[in-house]
């Protein structure tokens, strides 16, 4: 399989531990791929900063193909974390810097280069919206990742998006059993090929078809949790590797006995993802002497902070 992560990245400044990740959905996605033994590449933009940096560096040690991404003048994104009890407190960022505020806008050679890929995934926080349609005209799927945040579930919004994904995911712990069940509904309805929903302890809901399908989540030993940065993107990873691996398609949809082999196979590798520190290791320790590092550690900017990851 060939896969491909295109849009966000970002890093996240855990203040506890003095450290700094590599991170952001579409970066975790590509990684995570990688690790499950998929052949996988990101393309995206990265600052010209420390933090891009630490971004590429990351992506190349774990084999993932950047070869397409460029770097811009700017500040990479940004976003400061403390950790409480294992849960994350998201504090303040910088808006996404470069990356979200000048994305990436494939060329008709990206989009030929994309063709190459059995799945494109992307996100809320990659500033592609308008480029969805080229980018669905090109590539055979496309995964999008929805988050959490109140406006991305907003009938508009989902209209707007949802008639180009294959897959839609939203992040909905904060959201109630039958909450979740109406927010799909609203993703189908809007166009979307089937729509998941992960939702923490209390497992995940996919629709498919007219059909929904619940999984359960696996139980971590609290003494064993690190944080839970990526958990989610890593249960969409590895359960849309696992819909591909049985044959997913566009005009073939997965029997039951599919899909509930490929979601269990998900909730164990997002609570092997509780394990680990950051979305995936690879974090440099903070040097408040480093400007970038400088700017980081100030008071946050008055940008409103999404509930993301």
């Amino acid at each position: 399989m060939r896969v491909l992560g295109y849009g966000d990245n970002i890093v996240d400044r855990f203040i506890d531990r003095r450290t700094s990740y590599p991170g952001g959905n579409s970066v975790n996605f590509s990684v995570f791929a990688r690790r499950l033994g998929a052949d996988a590449a990101y393309l995206g933009v990265f600052g010209n900063d420390r933090f891009g940096d630490l971004l590429k560096d990351s992506l190349i040690a774990e084999s993932v193909d950047i070869s397409r991404s460029i770097t811009r003048n700017g500040p990479s994104g940004w976003t400061n974390i403390r950790l409480q009890n294992g849960e994350r407190q998201f504090l303040d960022w910088n808006g996404g810097g470069v990356t979200l505020a000048e994305p990436l806008r494939p060329s008709a050679a990206d989009l030929d280069y994309m063709t190459g890929f059995d799945v494109v995934h992307s996100s809320v926080y990659s500033g592609i919206e308008e480029h969805l349609p080229a980018l669905r005209a090109a590539v055979p799927r496309v995964s999008f990742d929805f988050s959490s945040d109140d406006d991305r579930r907003s009938d508009s919004y989902l209209a707007s998006v949802c008639p180009f994904v294959d897959l839609a995911q939203f992040s909905c712990a904060d959201l109630t059993f039958r909450d979740s069940r109406r927010l799909l509904l609203a993703a189908v309805r809007h166009g979307a090929g089937a729509a998941l929903a992960t939702r923490g302890t209390e497992g995940a809901l996919l629709l498919a078809g007219s059909t929904f399908h619940e999984g359960a989540s696996e139980y971590v030993t609290p003494s064993s949790v690190v944080d839970t940065m990526g958990c989610g993107d890593a249960y969409l990873t590895a359960f849309l590797l696992g819909l591909l691996q049985r044959g997913w398609s566009q005009n073939r949809q997965l029997d039951a006995g599919d899909i509930a082999a490929a979601m269990s196979a998900a909730a164990l590798y997002s609570a092997r993802q509780c394990t680990v520190e950051g979305a995936f290791g690879r974090g440099w320790p903070f040097s408040e002497a480093d400007p970038d590092e400088a700017r980081a550690a100030l008071a946050g900017p008055s940008v409103p902070l999404p509930r993301y990851h």
